[in-house]
């Protein structure tokens, strides 16, 4: 491997920024192409000039040169050219790799959109397995300027494989803004489950730093590059924990040139009413546990009632009777299908009203089509369809089960014990809908309520971010949602923080409906320092045991400092934590942290117990540290933000200082979710990481 920089008299450094200034120059004549283009005569009406004016506008946008972006990250050698016969004497040909395609005025490429077959050597040749690439170069960039590249020469023997300075430079490179996207740096493990097919779905158990979001993202990115017209009909949706983790990720997709997938919250997917209350720890976890669907199921089958009259329909002068003895059968055969309550009920007035045509037929008329949907609409059908199988609202339903406790007892009976039934009650039952005060987990209950009465619209592809704190019923509701398409599921059990969090990944497969999905696991880490990563890892054995400690290639020494502040009396701590005596000295520790991180390069949390941000923020502001919130965005000027432990899942930052880890783990329920928001605190840091304490450490923390 030979690395270049722009001091080498002999480098062809000049020709590869030539081809950048070539290929931008090419990109902006594709954009004032797409601009130019006047679809007044190709259009026959509004509808479809206004679809195709929308498609213009996203491909301008698509064609955007993003100043620091570079366009290419790297180069293909082939030995011969792709897909052709290998005869004698056939020259390679050349490829430049980049975020998306570009080509000149004659229509030949120029860069290659790293999603295509040809440019899949650069993630997976080596050594070993050459794929046919006599060169791979790789590009650095100081901000938007082409300024060094790095050559491996796969197919000569001579030369030894070793890691790339240019790949750790980029993993390593200082954040600031929103997520990047890690196009440049995937890795061969990565990039087999960016690739797999649109068909299966996929489990990725990933580690701290192990990349598992890019991949989900650009698996997305992928996948509508692979599978577009099907995706562009059916949807792509990418789901996770909170807005911050969304406003963090939400730059990734625009920059790999896609702008069609659609992010949210599992709370924004079951907002059928508006969340004002909040559960405890026991009535959540009974509310998400899977057995309330069936307490659900039964108690939207229970309004349908057995008819006991017949019907009678008039028409002219005869009169049709349908005695009770066959409305039963057709009302339990209905039953028996286990449609949709709603698909059911419209069905009815239809088999009714057959009935009745098979009787005019006995009789010798002969009735069509337009006879049996009026008959199906007759006052007396309608009559008995409202009697025997009535409209349900899915917000009345979970309304009266959760404020009658004779309903719920009736349709809970063997499925749930009596306390849980005591548990999930309100203590004062609600008047209306609109008048009650619904919890997260209430409104996910609708949303199965809703599914029961009618079908939910399935997309094409789902991808789920931070899935272990999931509930098995928020599983099944995301599920709802792909149950034609697949999934890409990203999670860590280890850093699972809710009370009713993952224990494995069959387990919530089978809640989403995906228990054939292939479970792959990532234990390279690429983004957390070695020194940091272990220490993490002493709390595995205790908050999932069995789970593979990630191994990070990233030697970084010094990136782990632990420090302890005495009280103002000199004593170590041992203060109860509500005792505020020496929160002085702890808030002056972090903030000389904060200040010594802040003198090196990239972005810096303060990472502290939900309870001891306000504290934190009175510190900081008095001491005229200006800082920001999570997912607003770092500038180069303010490149500090303050992070309550509940919200740090998902982000990273170049530099962190942990607060006070005994108040992380006193915040929580128990001490089991409060270790795994501990971890999760742990592993934020990409460069460097500084626990201030005052109180003893956890215990766990002092393992070898």
């Amino acid at each position: 491997m030979h690395a270049h920089a722009e001091t080498d008299p002999a480098d062809p450094l000049a020709r590869e920024r030539g081809h950048l200034a070539a290929s931008r120059s090419a990109l902006r004549a594709m954009r004032a192409d797409a601009e130019a283009l006047d679809i007044r005569d190709v259009t026959a009406n509004w509808v479809n000039a206004a679809v195709l004016e929308r498609q213009l506008d996203e491909r301008v946008k698509s064609l955007a040169d993003l100043a620091h972006t570079p366009l290419f990250f790297g180069r293909l050698d082939y030995l011969h050219a792709p897909g052709a016969a290998q005869a004698e004497g056939d020259e390679g040909e050349q490829f430049y790799i980049g975020r998306r395609h570009v080509h000149d005025a004659d229509g030949d490429p120029m860069v290659i959109d790293w999603r295509a077959p040809v440019s899949q050597p650069f993630y997976r040749a080596s050594k070993k397995d050459p794929m046919d690439i006599a060169l791979r170069r790789r590009f650095g960039y100081t901000g938007g300027d082409l300024t060094a590249y790095e050559d491996e020469h796969l197919s000569d023997p001579g030369e030894v494989e070793r890691t790339s300075a240019l790949l750790q430079r980029e993993i390593e490179r200082p954040r600031v803004g929103p997520m990047r996207d890690i196009v440049a740096t995937i890795q061969p493990e990565q990039d087999e489950i960016v690739r797999s097919g649109l068909g299966g779905s996929v489990c990725v158990q990933g580690g701290p730093g192990t990349g598992k979001t890019a991949v989900g993202l650009h698996r997305v990115a992928y996948l509508l590059y692979a599978h577009r017209d099907r995706l562009a009909r059916t949807g792509t949706l990418v789901i996770g924990p909170n807005a911050s983790f969304l406003h963090y990720i939400e730059q990734v997709l625009p920059a790999l040139g896609e702008l069609e997938v659609k992010q949210a919250t599992v709370d924004d997917l079951v907002a059928h009413v508006e969340v004002r209350g909040t559960d405890d720890a026991g009535a959540a976890t009974v509310k998400g546990d899977a057995r309330m669907a069936a307490v659900l199921r039964d108690a939207v089958r229970s309004h349908v009632t057995p008819p006991t009259e017949p019907v009678v329909v008039v028409r002219g002068s005869r009169r049709w009777r349908i005695p009770a003895y066959e409305l039963e059968e057709i009302v339990a055969e209905l039953l028996a299908r286990d449609i949709r309550y709603g698909a059911a009920r419209e069905a009815l007035p239809q088999r009714i009203a057959h009935a009745v045509l098979v009787r005019m037929e006995q009789a010798g008329e002969a009735p069509d089509d337009r006879v049996q949907d009026g008959v199906a609409r007759n006052t007396a059908v309608k009559a008995a369809v409202k009697a025997i199988w009535p409209p349900v609202d899915p917000a009345k339903l979970v309304l009266r089960l959760l404020s009658d406790a004779g309903f719920l007892a009736e349709h809970a009976a063997g499925i749930l014990t009596e306390d849980e039934q005591k548990a999930v009650l309100w203590a004062k039952p609600a008047r209306s809908v609109k008048s009650a005060k619904w919890s997260a987990a209430d409104a996910v209950l609708i949303d199965e309520a809703t599914d029961l009465v009618s079908r939910t619209h399935s997309l094409g592809h789902v991808v789920l971010d931070e899935a272990q704190d999931l509930s098995p019923m928020q599983y099944r509701a995301v599920g709802r949602r792909c149950t034609t398409g697949s999934a890409t599921v990203l999670g860590d059990l280890a850093q699972g923080t809710t009370p009713w969090a993952t224990r494995s990944w069959d387990e919530a497969l089978a809640h989403l409906g995906k228990g054939d999905a292939v479970v792959e696991e990532l234990t390279a880490g690429f983004r957390v320092p070695r020194e940091v990563i272990a220490y993490a890892s002493r709390l595995l054995p205790d908050i999932a045991p069995g789970l593979t400690a990630v191994d990070s290639v990233r030697e970084s020494p010094g990136s782990l400092a632990v420090r302890r502040v005495a009280d103002e009396d000199g004593d170590g701590g041992g203060h109860g934590d509500g005792d505020p005596a020496g929160s002085g000295a702890l808030d002056a520790g972090c903030l000389a942290a904060c200040v010594e991180s802040l003198g090196q390069e990239g972005s810096v949390g303060l990472i502290a117990a939900d309870a001891r941000i306000p504290a934190l923020a009175g510190a900081l502001t008095a001491a005229g540290l200006t800082y920001l919130s999570p997912g607003e965005e770092t500038t180069p000027d303010t490149r500090l933000t303050l992070v309550p432990a509940s919200l740090a899942k998902g982000l990273e930052y170049d530099y962190v200082v942990l607060d006070e880890p005994a108040a992380v783990v006193d915040g929580e329920p128990d001490e089991r979710t409060g270790l795994r928001r501990l971890y999760v605190a742990l592993t934020r840091a990409v460069s460097g990481l500084i626990v201030v304490h005052r109180a003893a450490l956890p215990a766990q923390l002092d393992r070898p």
